[in-house]
């Protein structure tokens, strides 16, 4: 028996020290908290919500560093009431519908589709692309419907030994799994037409990945969307960060802002504390919810990370970055949808392009206008406009001079004319702008890859890191680059199998999964 598992041995109030504010980091100190352990946050920054965090603009304006929507509500939902509270008592909801418009970019005359939750009216946007692909969306439902019910037990648990992959939850959903298809290649039982199957595939942008090479699992992405609903959160996703936090801070857990975290302490491969500030926190764990690729060589020695040494890391595969415009514009645009997407007439070389390293010259995009559903994003009568491009990460070389980036910038401008926003130079009174390299160097992205590790096979399950790290003891991971995986619904559950560990691992209660 090991020193940790001897009761006797354990303090009355087990220490946890958790790196990063981020929604894994908050998501963890809230359960933890909740389950008796002292909890201490170690923020490098002055806020909370890492890459979910608020902008505040000059002048009134509100952005979104990162997420602009709300996904799933059920696991963070699930999260709050182990704490005591209720999401919708601390946070506003508001389900969109239309969720999303996509634009369809054709030199011939674009195509528009508003993407809605209610079936029938779907079906109806479908048929404005290709009539025979309508009858596919409720089949589509329906088999998503039973990928995700086979898989959710996979995605609550964590994969600490090989053995883990070959579990009877696991084996009852290869069937529905098909590993060997691309969600593109699986959308084509349904859909005829490559814009609709693209309309229910763009989807793995959420995971930085291509939908012709994404594992054919994560045609649940779209299917969450329509089954279970887009929600923007009154004040944008920070005010979710806000509501956790301070739920977090009602239960104990102290928060210290401008503390890096240098590194972490360790007694052989035990995790013993965290350096960060000059002085050391004594803990019986450690959660990490910095970015994996950043933060692993710079807090854990290599010669204890066997599994993912510095060489593996740098050789590992990485998600795309993004270019982003954040712009506080005088007038608003009550006719351009909360949520717009514009997809590049050529969509697959403009994918190709990005993995190969390339910055596409006819870019697709996304454009955020909140204001349309939320007021309190910006001043009367003005907006605030999110514009994000996605673009390589910074493994092929790219650096984004500022030649590049202004020469970016306008080419961003002009496209936005492709969704029926004229030119708004003029008007722009706050602008931002946040490039792979600024991701990578201000806000320590590693690789500038915004949506951390690739979701491939080889790096899924027990091929990712680990939520109980490797070869240590007492140090667990939290956040995109863990299993389960990236988007803010993922990362809450990471944060419930890597608290529900550590709890095992210091013999306390776990956490419900399922409430």
């Amino acid at each position: 028996m090991n020193a940790l598992s001897r009761p006797a041995l354990r303090p009355e109030r087990p220490h946890a020290v958790v790196i990063g504010a981020g929604p894994g980091g908050l998501a963890s100190a809230m359960l933890l908290a909740a389950r008796g352990l002292r909890v201490t946050v170690l923020e490098k920054d002055r806020v909370i919500g890492g890459r979910s965090r608020t902008v505040e603009g000059e002048g009134g304006y509100r952005f979104d560093l990162g997420p602009t929507f709300f996904l799933y509500p059920r696991i963070l939902g699930e999260i709050f009431a182990e704490c005591g509270t209720r999401l919708e008592d601390e946070v506003e909801l508001i389900r969109l519908d239309p969720q999303y418009r996509l634009v369809f970019e054709n030199a011939a005359g674009h195509v528009t589709l508003d993407a809605t939750p209610d079936l029938a009216r779907m079906e109806a946007e479908v048929a404005k692309i290709d009539p025979r692909d309508a009858a596919g969306v409720r089949p589509f439902m329906e088999e998503n419907r039973r990928k995700l019910a086979a898989f959710r037990p996979v995605l609550e648990r964590a994969f600490t030994r090989a053995a883990d992959v070959m579990g009877a939850d696991m084996l009852r959903a290869l069937p529905l799994l098909k590993p060997g298809r691309s969600v593109d290649a699986d959308l084509r039982r349904f859909f005829r037409d490559p814009r609709t199957r693209l309309a229910f595939s763009f989807q793995s942008k959420y995971l930085g990945m291509s939908p012709f090479r994404c594992p054919s699992l994560f045609t649940i992405l779209s299917f969450l969307e329509y089954e279970h609903g887009v929600f923007h959160p009154r004040g944008g996703c920070g005010s979710v960060a806000s509501a956790m936090a301070r739920v977090a801070a009602d239960l104990g857990v102290e928060f210290r802002f401008e503390t890096p975290a240098e590194r972490i302490h360790f007694d052989g491969n035990r995790a013993t504390g965290v350096e960060a500030g000059g002085r050391r926190l004594d803990a019986e764990a450690v959660v990490m919810n910095a970015d994996f690729a950043h933060a692993m060589p710079r807090l854990v020695p290599d010669a204890i990370r066997r599994k993912w040494s510095d060489r593996k890391i740098g050789r590992a595969r990485y998600s795309c970055s993004t270019f982003m415009l954040y712009l506080g514009v005088e007038g608003t645009f009550p006719d351009l949808a909360h949520h717009s997407i514009l997809l590049s007439e050529d969509y697959q070389r403009n994918i190709k392009e990005i993995e190969d390293g390339t910055v596409p010259d006819v870019p697709s995009l996304y454009l955020h206008n909140p204001v349309v559903t939320d007021p309190t994003m910006a001043p009367p009568g003005h907006s605030s406009l999110y514009l994000l491009v996605p673009v390589p990460n910074l493994t092929h070389g790219h650096e984004w001079s500022e030649a590049d980036t202004a020469r970016y910038r306008r080419l961003a401008l002009d496209r936005l004319r492709t969704l029926g926003v004229p030119d708004i130079e003029s008007r722009i009174r706050f602008e931002r702008v946040v490039t792979p390299r600024d991701w990578r160097d201000e806000f320590a992205v590693g690789y500038g890859a915004t949506f951390n590790l690739a979701h491939d096979l080889r790096q899924m399950l027990m091929f990712r890191p680990g939520n109980r790290f490797g070869d240590t003891q007492g140090l667990y991971l939290v956040g995109g680059g863990t299993h389960p995986g990236s988007g803010l619904p993922v990362i809450y559950e990471g944060a419930r199998i890597s608290a529900n560990l550590l709890l095992r691992d210091l013999g306390r209660a776990p956490v419900s999964t399922r409430i």
